[in-house]
């Protein structure tokens, strides 16, 4: 869809104001959703649209997932997620996984950052430099 710059600039004030201290309130953007819909100002959808993808960004950037060779132990988790909340200011849901490719080390990824301690990128790189 495309979206014209009054509708995305509408929609990112619409979010700021519902994200007051950086973080969506659910009950305030529910009521924006329904307010728009219902007055259906110009361009409506399109605000709806920018809107929406706005807060599924959010919404993933408080994701992290994180990928390990071998099952984490409850220490091991708790200081990632101690890490994890200290840098990104807290509110994180945390998916854990295991996948024997990476060899050895772990990959955390928290919306579109990404730390990749694994042996397998490690030798990715090397065979890289070759």
């Amino acid at each position: 869809m495309k979206v014209s710059k009054d509708a995305a600039s509408a929609a990112r004030r619409i979010y700021r104001l519902c994200a007051p201290e950086g973080r969506v309130d659910e009950a305030k953007i529910r009521v924006a959703f329904k307010k728009i819909a219902e007055s259906k100002p110009r361009d409506y959808q399109a605000i709806l649209h920018t809107l929406l993808n706005l807060v599924r960004l959010d919404e993933k950037s408080r994701q992290a997932s994180i990928e390990s060779a071998t099952e984490l132990d409850s220490d091991s988790r708790k200081r990632i997620e101690d890490n994890l909340n200290k840098q990104y200011g807290g509110g994180l849901s945390f998916e854990y996984s295991t996948n024997t490719e990476l060899l050895g080390g772990v990959k955390i990824r928290v919306g579109n950052d990404v730390w990749d301690g694994s042996v397998q990128s490690r030798l990715e790189r090397l065979a890289d430099a070759f």
